[in-house]
């Protein structure tokens, strides 16, 4: 499997939810199945195929963050030496230049992204765009909209 990109935030979050699954969600799932079992016949047994499918979700979930974690490259981005370039991790203050209305965004690994919390997906068309970017220059993202053109005015590393 190729790396991860992951900024510091993402890594704890995803270690916080497999903290979560690991040591809350299984026990109860298997708690479940359990008190399934305890009511007899399991072919028709409702509570028992629920708690069943519950359990093949948790494992999925905690095999899938497991394997993210394992191959995470985490990088803080106030460690960061990109001379103002736009890079991942960047935070940037963006304006459309249709529009005239600014934005802010974090460029962030793919499981990180959130666009209502600015956080955005370095697989994402604009970050794309944005990548290598200087303060001033003007990137054209081709969004399903058509063609929008944002300038960036401000490169942060925080």
């Amino acid at each position: 499997m190729s790396k991860v990109p992951l900024t510091v935030n993402g890594a704890e979050k995803l270690r916080a939810e497999l903290h979560q699954l690991k040591t809350v969600e299984r026990p109860s799932v298997i708690a479940a199945i359990a008190e399934a079992r305890s009511h007899g016949d399991l072919s028709e047994n409702a509570e028992y195929d629920a708690a069943k499918e519950r359990q093949g979700f948790v494992e999925g979930r905690i095999k899938d963050v497991e394997g993210k974690l394992s191959n995470a490259q985490i990088i803080d981005p106030k460690l960061l030496d990109a001379d103002g370039r736009c890079v991942f991790g960047a935070t940037l203050d963006l304006e459309d230049q249709d529009t005239g209305t600014q934005v802010s965004y974090q460029i962030v690994g793919e499981d990180e992204a959130d666009i209502k919390a600015g956080k955005i997906s370095v697989n994402s068309p604009i970050a794309r765009a944005l990548i290598g970017k200087f303060a001033g220059d003007i990137a054209q993202v081709q969004a399903p909209g058509g063609l929008r053109q944002y300038e960036v005015l401000d490169v942060r590393y925080e």
